[in-house]
């Protein structure tokens, strides 16, 4: 895809959350956020809740999501923001709260996660990495497609937000070995094909629901401090260290990350445009799968836009979530 044809809005790597959704009126529009209770996710609520927008603060900590709802509801005046309970790596939690969602949903923000310097799985032998990063949130939307469907017929669209990470950049899915049960563990390597699958994650959902009204489109925030960061080993932090001096990237504020996710859910340039890579609050250029992320950190390697790779995953992930 050439420069001139990718996807342009009037926003980039400076613009905030708030900039983004300025003069919008989202009353009506019933909203999902994963991971909410901190750093982008907190941000992304807020400014959805301060347009009107009816929020679910999708959580694992029920407790301190209520503190953060309130908070919202106190700063925005809207008092439509709810907390429900939601634990990505455990999907019996993720069938709960799918069998619990009453009516159309208008938007699905994929933003949580994690990020573990060592290896951990879940009950049945999933790397932890992969099944909170995407098989969770797979599960999530395949639960609520039929709300997001009904939102879409309601609103004439409905939208999901995959966030994603440059990360994507070190690993491909690894199909053969997704889990780590041959290869030596490597926590970055992890890291990156969970990235890898959220972007196909969007490339394949859009293709299948599209019909529906739904399109779905990963987002890369840009390095942002926050607490998926409190795990990182001091080895992890000297190369992000490196990373930043060489100006492979450049840290933005909590509200300048959330700006990319509130484009891909509130911009009208993606309201029936799916299966696309934003990053600074526009659509990436695919570079080739052997290039570096230094010189290349904003744009999108074509594993992770692989139509074959996205079509695979969404049938391994089906296999994977119809099994627990």
């Amino acid at each position: 895809m050439s420069q001139s044809s990718l996807i342009r809005t009037a926003f980039d790597a400076t613009s905030t959350a708030d900039d983004v959704i300025a003069g919008q009126n989202l009353t009506g529009v019933r909203a999902i956020v994963t991971g909410a209770t901190s750093g982008l996710g907190r941000e992304t609520a807020r400014a959805l809740a301060s347009v009107g927008a009816d929020v679910t603060l999708a959580v694992r900590n029920t407790a301190l999501g209520a503190s953060v709802a309130e908070e919202i509801a106190a700063s925005t005046g809207n008092r439509a923001v709810r907390v429900a309970h939601l634990e990505l790596a455990d999907l019996a939690t993720v069938t709960r709260f799918t069998a619990r969602w009453d009516g159309p949903l208008h938007l699905l923000i994929n933003n949580a996660g994690v990020m573990r310097p060592t290896l951990g799985r879940t009950p049945q032998g999933w790397e932890l990495q992969f099944a909170t990063n995407h098989l969770g949130h797979f599960a999530l939307a395949l639960g609520l497609h039929d709300a997001l469907a009904a939102g879409a017929n309601q609103r004439g669209t409905a939208r999901i937000v995959a966030v994603t990470s440059g990360a994507h950049m070190y690993s491909p899915v690894v199909f053969d070995d997704i889990h780590f049960t041959r290869r030596a563990y490597d926590p970055q390597l992890a890291y990156g094909q969970s990235k890898t699958a959220n972007s196909l994650f969007a490339v394949e959902a859009t293709r299948r629901w599209a019909a529906d009204g739904i399109a779905a489109n990963a987002v890369n925030p840009g390095g942002v401090s926050t607490g998926l960061q409190r795990d990182f080993t001091q080895d992890l932090k000297n190369h992000l260290d490196r990373l930043e001096a060489a100006g492979v990237f450049a840290y933005k504020t909590v509200e300048q990350g959330a700006a990319t996710t509130l484009v891909a859910a509130t911009a009208p340039e993606f309201a029936h445009n799916g299966g696309h890579y934003l990053d600074d609050g526009n659509e990436s250029a695919t570079v080739p799968n052997g290039v570096d992320l230094a010189g290349n950190s904003h744009s999108v390697k074509r594993w992770a836009r692989d139509a074959s790779a996205a079509q695979q995953l969404w049938e391994v992930s089906l296999d994977l979530v119809r099994q627990r």
